[in-house]
């Protein structure tokens, strides 16, 4: 069993052929999906996929991309919004990105805050995105998590071996994409190799990031098999133990009976 932690099952490429994504996934083992909201409008069409699909759940969050947009809303907005449906189970995608920019980022920084409130309030998991923010990220998390038990998860993970021991240090868990399988990636499938196997979750960032043999090409769910198996080689391990331990940690972590 494979569970795809990140996806984005809302946007048209894959949205407008759903049905047969799901059914790719399933007949390649992919047991749970997780899709991730970053806009008020892309959750609309996430509470329609999490309805129709009993194997699919949501999330609620602005993606820093978009902070800009979103000024206005708060913790309270969140926890609101969370509260309403039952299979929204985590907040985000949240965070920082300056390699784009494309918000100012004492906005980024400010609705990542509220982000975390609303998670350690309601007492769900926290999806965070980061690029070239590596010490904001941490030092915001680290921060606001003083009197939490808050889950974080640090979705797909291209960061340096010092972020990733910063980020364990403060108990948080690390998702890979299919980036680690890119020929390039050897800097950071070293520093997978040093993170522990129950701190470790799958996913695919569909429809971006599609691994070898698809690069290139749209992403989708089923493809998360490659991820599994690299992930299987730079552990020693075998994919059956990658999808064991992965499937627990995600279990663990959304606390799924």
């Amino acid at each position: 069993m494979i569970i795809d932690s990140h996806c984005h099952l809302d946007y048209p490429i894959l949205y407008d052929q759903i049905n047969d994504v799901i059914k790719r996934a399933e007949s390649n083992n992919v047991k749970y999906l997780l899709t991730i909201c970053t806009t008020l409008k892309s959750f609309e069409k996430i509470k329609i996929i999490i309805k129709k699909y009993n194997n699919i759940f949501g999330t609620f969050g602005i993606h820093p991309h978009e902070s800009k947009n979103f000024t206005n809303i708060d913790c309270e907005y969140i926890s609101k919004l969370k509260k309403k449906n039952k299979k929204v189970i985590g907040i985000g995608e949240t965070g920082l990105d300056y390699y784009y920019n494309h918000s100012d980022k004492e906005i980024q920084k400010k609705l990542f805050i509220e982000h975390i409130r609303a998670a350690s309030e309601l007492n769900v998991p926290l999806i965070v995105h980061s690029r070239n923010a590596e010490k904001d990220t941490y030092d915001i998390l680290k921060n606001e998590r003083k009197n939490s038990n808050l889950k974080v998860i640090l979705h797909c993970f291209t960061g340096s071996k010092d972020f990733a021991k910063k980020l364990l240090d403060i108990n948080c868990y690390i998702s890979l994409s299919g980036i680690i399988t890119f020929k390039d990636s050897n800097e950071l499938n070293d520093t997978v190799s040093t993170i522990p196997l129950n701190k470790l979750l799958v996913e695919t960032d569909s429809p971006y990031l599609s691994p070898v043999p698809f690069r290139g090409k749209s992403n989708e769910p089923s493809y998360i098999k490659h991820t599994v198996i690299k992930l299987s080689e730079i552990k020693k391990i075998t994919p059956s133990e990658v999808m064991r331990s992965t499937s627990n940690n995600f279990f663990k972590i959304f606390n799924f009976k």
